[in-house]
């Protein structure tokens, strides 16, 4: 029977969710909510999520909302193997703390600084770039001498920054001065199963193409 995803299009949490279906070759069935027309605000949706929030997954009689908590439901439930969420204490301690990293840092800050220039015509805050730059030197830290973001395999913290990434990239946001996170969104793009075609040219991009020239 196939899972229930609402989703929409450009957004990197419902990103996340499509490539750890994609990767553990979950059926998934699509259900398109357009956040700018509020249809996440129909009664009918807000009867499966009352926080009316995407992506949301319905497994069955399951509901389950929040993307980090969906990729590691999904990992648990049907991955055929523990690594995308290891089951050793340590290792599990260090993904969860990558997807907080993820949720906290990394995409809090793409969302402080392009979303008031994209959606409200703001002045760009030279301040606000400079935290998402030091976000990136984090994230370079943290690739520093082994392949993903923890250690050498790769596990569902991954899925998820690789998500937040490709908004800084489709953004135009200068990765070249870290040459980890570049080696390994190479590494990511090519490994994860229907990448271009879930996080490439999207509504995501289509948003972008307005700020592209701008410095």
């Amino acid at each position: 029977m196939p899972i229930d995803l609402y989703y929409m299009p450009g957004s990197a949490p419902c990103h996340a969710v499509q490539l750890t279906t994609k990767l553990l070759g979950v059926n998934v069935n699509l259900k398109f909510l357009n956040l700018s027309k509020g249809e996440q605000l129909a009664p009918e949706f807000i009867k499966v999520n009352p926080q009316h929030t995407i992506p949301t997954l319905v497994d069955d009689d399951f509901v389950l909302w929040e993307s980090c908590a969906i990729i590691i439901y999904l990992a648990e439930r049907y991955g055929k193997e523990n690594s995308l969420y290891p089951k050793d204490v340590k290792r599990r301690a260090l993904v969860n703390q990558r997807l907080y990293f993820n949720m906290s840092t990394l995409y809090d800050r793409f969302g402080e600084y392009y979303y008031p220039i994209v959606f409200e015509n703001a002045t760009p805050d030279p301040a606000k770039h400079t935290k998402m730059e030091e976000a990136f030197k984090f994230l370079e830290t943290f690739l520093e001498g082994h392949e993903f973001a923890v250690g050498n395999n790769l596990t569902v913290a991954d899925i998820s920054l690789v998500a937040t990434v490709t908004m800084y990239d489709v953004a135009k946001f200068d990765m070249t001065p870290y040459k980890n996170i570049s080696k390994w969104y190479g590494r990511m793009k090519e490994i994860l199963p229907g990448f271009e075609q879930i996080c490439g040219k999207d509504m995501l991009t289509e948003l972008f193409k307005q700020y592209a020239k701008k410095p």
